[in-house]
């Protein structure tokens, strides 16, 4: 009976600490954070691609938090930005923070990128514009027609990679709004700096 208290006690113990060191303290080190004026909520268009993005399953491959350059990775030296702060998520709900790197950084791409016509390619025929890609391509984002109607976005696919037969391929309401939202992740603004520490013995550039 004893241990078994003593056991319970324990885990109540660790419980507390965890709850306090990973919740109650970065939410105390955040509450707060104003978001900076050149960060503006998401249109209509921005939050729809977003949805995509999460039914898409982006979030498996890319991140969307460029780290400090004292950690392992110096993403500023891969053009990825500033390391992000909590206020440049002010408008995400939920956060897309990520985990997996199997593709770039997609926080700063609305800046790296900033060409409607790049984005809708890569979607369509990711090597057509990055050579070594192992994204896969979102063809059915994409309308294959004989001749577009007005207002139909045509891709201006490189010689060879489009559909054969004079045939277009013309971007639907998903691949648009997806592409908006990301030309909207933009966060190279300034911002108050956050503690950084020296890199520690072991860490790799």
């Amino acid at each position: 009976m004893r241990n078994t208290l003593a056991i319970m006690a324990g885990a109540a113990l660790i419980l507390m600490l965890s709850m306090l060191f990973l919740v109650l303290m970065p939410y105390l080190q955040i509450q707060g954070a104003e978001p900076a004026d050149e960060l503006q909520p998401y249109t209509e268009a921005e939050q729809r691609g977003r949805a995509v993005y999460i039914a898409e399953g982006c979030i498996y491959c890319h991140s969307q938090q460029p780290r400090d350059g004292a950690f392992s990775a110096a993403d500023r030296e891969r053009g990825w930005g500033r390391p992000s702060v909590p206020a440049d998520y002010a408008y995400d709900q939920p956060h897309l923070l990520g985990t997996m790197r199997t593709g770039p950084d997609l926080l700063n791409v609305g800046a790296r990128l900033p060409s409607d016509d790049w984005h809708l390619v890569h979607l369509y025929n990711p090597r057509a514009v990055v050579a070594d890609s192992i994204m896969p391509p979102y063809r059915y984002l994409f309308e294959t027609v004989d001749t577009p109607v007005d207002g139909e976005r045509v891709v201006s696919l490189p010689e060879g990679l489009g559909p054969s037969g004079g045939r277009e391929v013309v971007a639907t309401r998903r691949a648009l709004d997806l592409v908006a939202y990301l030309q909207a992740l933009d966060r190279t603004y300034p911002t108050a700096a956050l503690p950084t520490r020296e890199p520690a013995e072991g860490d790799h550039e």
